[in-house]
């Protein structure tokens, strides 16, 4: 019989309906918990959705859980994270199976504190000898002002719980630092948080605007260099499969990736199994590296405590992550897909794509379109106006040379 993985995710990215699709394929039943209108219930992967709350989140995921009874969950972002983290905090003793679940799926609930806090998390990393720029939380400004005298410019500010760059400002200047303190720290206006429950139906900030809810802020030293990014898949503070790639294009200065290259480097790897083990986890798990310019050494900046984007290629054996997972949960061998290419230059669609669409990385690298999900391919065409799926089938017929009978 199949293992149930229940995907656990509070917003609409792309990239989750993809792992969905690569989870179905290493062999499990997929179901998924989610905002309405997610591309995930487009995908031939899962076999049901269930609705995502904003305003209730931790009562719909424990009714989603209650439903599928998964032998695992997957989170596909940080708020997800959050939810689960706080779901087995609430559970009381008579709800032991629900705790011992998420710890299955995330890891050891003793450091799901150190998890959620930036600072907390590069300190464990310190401790561990991973290279870490210098990490501590600015409460006020008079810290923010403590730290820059110290530090000095370029520093860059951190809000904790974001994630795709959202909560990130390189500051340079006294006026910049202060700025972005300030917007970083500040509660969502109850305006911004009803604009988007009625235009969009997200309420995931209408209980943070009502609550006044401040961020915590951090202050991390710069290091000047290249973005890296690893994502791993573990067992009990085990790395059973790895995938790390070299950032060459991003959506914006400080966006996520569009663009990657994979790569082979020894101190992330090192860095990725030393925290692995040092925090217990399990389950989809992502780090963020900065690569030194001149010497090339990878410092750990941050912890992404779920599925990342790039968690559904397949490099063959040992980085292939849906397959290590499925195969540790169901105690199955374990059968690596395919590698998805040789070009190690991957393009992710439709990110890269909606960056530009006539960007030369479309061609000269691997554009990742999920060719054998066409549902998926025409939501996407939605997101930019004047492009028919029929336009693009062309234009990416021309890029890659692909039979016509590969894409609908």
């Amino acid at each position: 019989m199949k293992p149930t993985v229940l995907m656990v995710t509070t917003s609409r990215w792309f990239p989750t309906a993809r792992l969905a699709v690569a989870l179905a394929k290493a062999g499990c039943t997929v179901e998924a918990v989610c905002p309405p209108g997610h591309s995930i219930a487009l995908t031939s992967a899962v076999t049901r959705t269930l609705p995502y709350s904003g305003l209730l989140p931790l009562r719909s995921i424990a009714a989603a859980i209650a439903a599928t009874k998964p032998d695992l969950i997957v989170s596909g972002d940080d708020l997800a994270t959050c939810h689960l983290h706080g779901l087995h905090d609430q559970a009381g003793t008579s709800e032991s199976s629900l705790r011992a679940l998420i710890e299955r799926s995330l890891g050891s609930a003793e450091h799901f504190a150190t998890v959620d806090a930036r600072e907390k998390f590069m300190q464990a990393a310190r401790a561990q000898g991973v290279r870490v720029p210098d990490t501590e939380v600015v409460g006020n400004r008079d810290a923010l002002e403590k730290w820059i005298t110290r530090s000095g410019f370029p520093s860059v500010l951190k809000a904790d719980g974001t994630s795709g760059g959202d909560g990130v400002r390189v500051i340079s200047s006294a006026e910049q630092a202060e700025r972005a303190f300030r917007e970083l720290q500040a509660a969502p206006l109850f305006t911004r948080a009803a604009k988007r429950a009625l235009l969009d139906g997200d309420t995931r900030l209408v209980w943070p605007a009502l609550e006044r809810q401040r961020s915590v802020v951090n202050a991390q030293s710069f290091v000047n260099g290249t973005e890296a990014t690893s994502a791993v898949a573990c067992w009990n503070g085990t790395v059973l499969a790895s995938l790390h790639f070299e950032v060459l294009q991003k959506s914006h200065a400080s966006g996520h990736a569009t663009v990657l290259r994979f790569i082979e480097h020894v101190e992330m790897i090192s860095a990725a199994e030393k925290m692995v083990r040092t925090l217990k986890l399990s389950g989809l798990q992502g780090f963020d590296f900065m690569l030194e310019k001149g010497s090339g050494h990878a410092y750990l900046i941050e912890i992404n405590p779920r599925a990342t984007q790039v968690c559904h290629l397949s490099f063959g054996p040992g980085h292939d992550l849906p397959a290590a997972l499925i195969s540790a949960l169901s105690g199955n061998e374990r059968v690596a897909a395919p590698r998805v290419t040789e070009n190690d230059t991957i393009a992710l669609f439709p990110h890269e794509w909606l960056r530009d669409p006539a960007s030369p990385y479309l061609s000269s690298g691997y554009h990742d379109v999920p060719e054998d999900e066409p549902e998926l391919l025409r939501a996407c065409m939605k997101k930019r106006r004047g492009q028919s799926l029929r336009d693009f089938v062309k234009r990416y017929q021309r890029q890659t040379d692909k039979s016509p009978s590969r894409l609908p």
